[in-house]
């Protein structure tokens, strides 16, 4: 396997990429990145030198994906997302020593036009309606809207709505899968 690069891509020296990843129309990745393998990164994405990025995620058209940001295995970036890494920003001054870490867990969904405020994390397999904004930590499963965002429900891996209560206990099955979602002290895990 390789790494298909467009010719209008600029990947600097040292940018570490896995096998069968892809990297399409004026995108720069910066020379510190660390990229999994199986990844796709549409037309006009940037990519920061101190951000890990796991494998098989999606970056959709223009995101900036900005240092201090982690992005854990099958993470979805809709187009034009926003990730941020200082929180009270400035033009005359400088706070490049002040980057907050942010932490997107395996198998999130970040829909197109949202933004995630440094400094969240957001729990395994959450998903992220358009144009929300995320100014503080996701559990997992979540299903996020507004801003800012707040949760309106519970999704399932295969990203479908569930059938459970935002609060309390309950359970249910994906009708795709068949896996077996538990709501328990008002958060929710796959049960084996």
């Amino acid at each position: 396997m390789s790494v298909t690069i467009h010719p209008t891509a600029i990947v600097d020296e040292g940018a570490q990429i896995g096998d069968g990843s892809r990297i399409w129309h004026w995108v720069h990745i910066s020379a510190g990145a660390h990229i999994g393998r199986d990844c796709s990164f549409g037309q006009n994405v940037f990519v920061g030198s101190k951000v890990v990025i796991g494998n098989n995620c999606k970056i959709q058209n223009n995101v900036s994906v900005y240092d201090n940001v982690t992005l854990e295995d099958d993470v979805f970036c809709g187009p034009s997302m926003v990730f941020t890494n200082v929180y009270n920003p400035r033009s005359a001054v400088s706070r490049k020593d002040e980057y907050r870490h942010t932490l997107v867990k395996r198998g999130v969904t970040l829909g197109a036009n949202c933004t995630v405020v440094c400094g969240t994390t957001l729990g395994e397999y959450a998903f992220v309606a358009a144009g929300a904004v995320i100014n503080r930590n996701v559990k997992p499963y979540a299903l996020m809207a507004g801003v800012p965002a707040k949760q309106i429900g519970w999704m399932s891996q295969f990203g479908e709505r569930l059938e459970l209560p935002l609060a309390g206990s309950a359970e249910t099955h994906c009708p795709h899968t068949g896996l077996k979602y538990v709501l328990r002290d008002d958060c929710c895990s796959v049960e084996e």
